[in-house]
């Protein structure tokens, strides 16, 4: 691995939560994770797995840097909530020998923190005396596996419902928006810094909870950060010369038992405010407000291939329970039947795409209200959902779509913070200059052959197909963009490519079906771009959903 220019670690949160108590706050949540805590996790990987001497190298490397700057997106907490948890049983082993068993541990290890170390750096015969008198204080395995040891009473009173009082344990968590936080060092890394780091990385597993699962890595391609040390911020756990051998001192006084605290150096952070005048976001006409539902667990199978299907079942669940007359802004035709030109409402699947391990699946629904619509059909609107809400018995998913032979997608209405990232509306509507295709974009003109035929037709096709794109950009009220790039694979993990979607079809200007031409796109602006974006033919029934990307990011797509 060369050596970076900025060096950077990336961490990603697998469940997309971040666990982890403020240090001198347990109701409270930390966020973004602090530097000292990473160092850490970093340190009792390096120790568990016999601590290398080129990875100590490495965290000292680290320990002599100034406080690292930190990118991490906004995060929303979720209630702290009490947890009863059952306390560790020691009546198994009878209370009065706990007891003395702990005092002689405590001992022991005071005994050991006191003893002085050899000049030549070996083991006292002393030392290995009580780390052997330790060892055995510890092993209660006779206590609790010989037979005939255990008193039956006491063995009942560890089932489940024999259990008395619980201890109180709180969990304060945050859902980010990206579930990615990197920290930035601004110094290059020596190779070797880079190597072992990058492997020594891969071994950490969680971060805070045991809950909050991750993945590391070295990353060549650091974001801009938007928290940096500053004198006017808030504290923030650091790392300091000596953080590596202040862990270890203090390992050797609590051994994994008795009560410890993290050491840290108390650096301040305030986040990036640019001094720039900021730009303005341009905003397309399908720009407004998400009325967004979640599927039940056992819903969420149908891939976005059946984006069509599952918007055209909404549809027609909400036009079922709109009075009449229907508003076009809802129904998207005139009384004709002809369809309207403007906005109206969209109806759009969203699916689980853009993180390392989506799959493209369905996770709920969204209905979107552009900020055209008038307020007699938005009335109408929202009457039609409370009225199917009230149609139906009342539990945990009230509401259900019906897609015959394919199943049916129970769900409902989100009056809080969606736990799912793909159900946040905050993550289709943040701006950007750089966009990419969830779902196929359905073309409102036909390019021609894009795979077959001569070259020269091929060529001529993809570049009526990007000219295209374009046009459809302009069709939502936006600019051209500075860079149109369009394929039948897609360019975001999880979306799939435009082939596995059935053919979409529309009514043409003489009544007869045309089939539309469905691809996938990257856009680059030359302005940010808010939310939501939808282009093309289909962008009211689920196709072309276009998803905002991090421009650090650009060019690492999926292949």
């Amino acid at each position: 691995m060369a050596a970076a220019k900025r060096f950077a670690i990336e961490v990603n949160f697998l469940t997309g939560r971040y666990v982890a108590t403020f240090h001198n706050d347990r109701q409270r949540w930390e966020w973004p994770p602090h530097p000292a805590r990473l160092f850490s996790a970093l340190v009792a990987s390096w120790a568990e797995d016999g601590g290398d001497p080129a990875e100590r190298e490495a965290l000292e490397w680290i320990e002599a840097q100034d406080a690292p700057e930190i990118d991490a997106s906004e995060a929303v907490p979720r209630t702290v909530a009490s947890h009863f948890v059952p306390v560790n049983d020691v009546s198994i082993i009878g209370r009065a020998l706990q007891t003395r068993k702990a005092d002689r541990i405590h001992k022991l290890l005071n005994e050991l923190e006191d003893e002085p170390v050899a000049s030549s750096g070996e083991v006292t015969k002393k030392v290995s005396r009580l780390q052997d008198r330790l060892a055995r204080e510890r092993d209660v395995e006779k206590q609790v596996t010989v037979v005939g040891k255990t008193p039956i009473p006491s063995a009942i009173a560890i089932l489940p419902d024999r259990q008395g009082a619980k201890q109180e344990r709180t969990f304060p968590s945050v859902t980010p928006d990206d579930a990615r936080v990197t920290y930035i060092w601004e110094k290059d890394a020596p190779e070797s810094v880079c190597e072992t780091l990058d492997e020594l990385l891969q071994r950490v597993t969680r971060l805070g909870h045991s809950s909050s699962l991750v993945s590391c890595r070295v990353t060549p391609k650091p974001p801009e950060a938007n928290y940096r040390p500053s004198e006017a911020g808030d504290s923030i756990r650091a790392v300091g010369r000596g953080q590596l051998a202040e862990l270890e001192r203090r390992y050797a006084r609590h051994r994994g038992v008795n009560p410890r605290s993290l050491p840290y150096t108390d650096v301040r952070y305030s986040t990036v405010v640019d001094a720039a005048q900021p730009v303005a976001p341009l905003a397309p006409n399908t720009t407004g407000e998400w009325i967004v539902l979640e599927f039940a667990a056992n819903s969420r199978f149908f891939p976005s291939t059946r984006a069509v299907d599952l918007a055209t079942a909404m549809r027609g669940a909400i036009l079922r329970y709109t009075e009449e007359p229907v508003p076009a802004e809802i129904s998207g035709h005139r009384n004709d039947g002809t369809p309207i030109s403007g906005p109206h409402v969209a109806f759009l699947p969203l699916p689980y795409v853009g993180s390392e391990y989506a799959d493209g699946r369905i996770q709920g629904m969204a209905v979107s209200v552009p900020k055209s619509m008038g307020d007699a059909a938005r009335r109408s609107l929202f009457r039609a959902i409370g009225v199917w809400e009230r149609a139906v018995p009342r539990h945990s998913y009230p509401l259900k779509l019906t897609l015959g032979r394919e199943g049916v997608a129970h769900m409902s209405r989100l009056h809080d913070h969606a736990d799912i990232v793909s159900l946040r509306p905050s993550v289709w509507q943040r701006s950007s200059r750089w966009w990419v295709s969830a779902t196929p974009i359905a073309l409102p003109k036909h390019p021609g052959r894009l795979a077959g035929g001569t070259a020269a037709a091929q060529a001529k096709a993809w570049e009526l197909a990007e000219a295209t794109v374009a046009a459809a950009c302009a069709h939502v009220g936006l600019p051209e963009p500075l860079d149109v790039e369009v394929a039948l694979r897609p360019y975001i993990v999880g979306a799939r490519p435009a082939r596995h979607f059935p053919a979409f079809s529309q009514k043409g200007r003489d009544g007869k079906p045309v089939r539309r031409q469905l691809v996938h796109a990257s856009l680059t602006f030359e302005r940010p771009v808010a939310g939501p974006l939808m282009l093309g033919a289909g962008r009211f029934m689920g196709l072309g959903l276009m998803r905002p990307m991090p421009e650090s990011s650009q060019g690492q797509t999926d292949e």
